[in-house]
């Protein structure tokens, strides 16, 4: 790597050899001063080496690069939103070596104590997540960079999952329902869907009419519908087994072909 004055910024050409073996030269300009071209040639090496001397922040872009094409952007989003609001504020400058179960309690308990304008703490569900982003990181840096133990395992989870009852609607109900949006054909006919073919509203969203086979009275579920930073998108179901032919009722038949 070397550093280099660019007009009134500073720049940092640097050369690494990718997954293939292949020799690449790339840069970065617009740095302010020298020390922080130099900061940052330095991060970038010791990324490149996979070295945990590194800054959380900087090991999180490795973390980013490894994960995201791997799981659904969806998942990505939620993931990358609170690592950056509830975990990147605390951690990012910290180096990944010298964190310790007793920082984690520490940004445990700070989280633990947060109240929002009207008092209220966030949820035990809530809490819980956001703990599992962190392990989640450390636990990638265990298993594949060599960092000799998960602080955030060491210290303990925070937070709990509430298993809350589900609650369905009898039949009874949903007709008493469904009497009262008929006039609204739109509606009427995706609560159907939803009720008597027990998909979810994504999947709903995402149906075409060459999903549908009302010789066989079946509508195949092999998508569904997101709606990630204000755009429309369509990604496979939530899970493989998600994939599936649901039966339809005659009547319901009748009605969708209409």
């Amino acid at each position: 790597m070397a550093v280099y004055k660019d007009g009134d910024k500073w720049r940092v050409v640097y050369r690494y050899t990718n997954y293939k073996g292949e020799h690449k030269q790339t840069q970065k300009r617009g740095f302010a001063t020298k020390r922080e071209a130099t900061a940052w040639e330095r991060e970038v090496m010791l990324q490149n080496g996979a070295e945990l001397d590194m800054t959380f922040e900087s090991f999180f872009e490795i973390y980013e690069t490894d994960k995201k094409k791997r799981v659904k952007q969806n998942t990505w989003e939620s993931k990358s939103y609170l690592i950056r609001s509830k975990i990147l504020p605390y951690f990012a400058k910290r180096k990944m070596k010298e964190i310790e179960a007793r920082d984690v309690i520490a940004w445990q308990n700070e989280l633990l104590a947060y109240r929002d304008e009207s008092g209220e703490a966030y949820s035990p569900t809530y809490l819980k997540t956001i703990h599992n982003q962190l392990s989640a990181i450390f636990n990638h840096a265990v298993r594949y960079y060599h960092l000799p133990y998960n602080p955030a395992q060491r210290a303990g989870n925070m937070g709990s999952e509430k298993h809350q009852e589900m609650l369905f609607w009898t039949k009874e109900e949903y007709l008493k329902f469904a009497d009262a949006v008929m006039d609204k054909p739109n509606y009427y006919y995706a609560f159907e869907m939803l009720y008597w073919c027990g998909i979810r509203e994504g999947e709903l969203l995402a149906l075409t009419p060459a999903d549908f086979d009302f010789e066989r009275k079946t509508v195949r579920i092999n998508k569904s519908y997101q709606r990630i930073k204000g755009e429309d998108v369509i990604t496979s179901p939530k899970t493989v087994k998600s994939n599936r032919t649901i039966s339809m009722p005659q009547f319901l038949c009748e009605e969708i072909q209409e």
